[in-house]
């Protein structure tokens, strides 16, 4: 029997994470979760994983920063980024920092286990249009700023009413 492959699943989503780590488990790995950057270095550093699932949104440090000290603990551990607010920017940048395989939420156990094994099981997906892309931005900046669309159109740097009328349009097919 070969021993299982350890995986530190890092979001600080409570619900997801647990039953990512159960759903992991039931495929044969050993499956530590955590919430946060301090405990995922923690974790990391009693045992270092071979295998990282990363959250991109964590409270206090980002989860590109987790990713650049996962990778200084041991650069053979092999890491995928998941996130729900993908971006072209934020995937670069991932990889940049060591990490394999990028996914999107929402991403089944399944999708996961593919991207550790190198297969990306969103590649035969259409790209987004970019009218999607840049919803999908606008709504990112906007919850950033906490619905707040003042703040948002000044950040974005269009007119408030036009930002309105931007969100208030279908974005087209995902």
């Amino acid at each position: 029997m070969t021993e299982a492959r350890s995986l530190l699943i890092v979001d600080d989503d409570d619900v997801f994470r647990t039953r990512l780590v159960r759903a992991m488990r039931s495929r044969g790995f050993d499956t530590t979760g955590v919430g946060d950057h301090a405990s995922a270095i923690a974790a990391a550093q009693a045992e270092s994983p071979e295998l990282a699932l990363v959250d991109m949104r964590l409270p206090g440090e980002s989860g590109l920063t987790v990713v650049r000290d996962l990778k200084a603990l041991d650069a053979a551990t092999v890491i995928v980024v998941l996130t729900g607010y993908g971006s072209i920017a934020t995937a670069v940048e991932s990889m940049r920092l060591g990490a394999m395989n990028y996914l999107t939420k929402p991403a089944d156990a399944d999708q996961i286990v593919a991207a550790f094994d190198g297969i990306t099981p969103q590649a035969d997906l259409p790209a987004p249009s970019l009218a999607r892309v840049e919803w999908e931005h606008i709504n990112r900046v906007l919850a950033d700023c906490g619905g707040n669309v003042s703040q948002a159109a000044r950040l974005l740097g269009i007119h408030r009413r036009s930002l309105q009328r931007k969100l208030g349009k279908d974005p087209g097919p995902r």
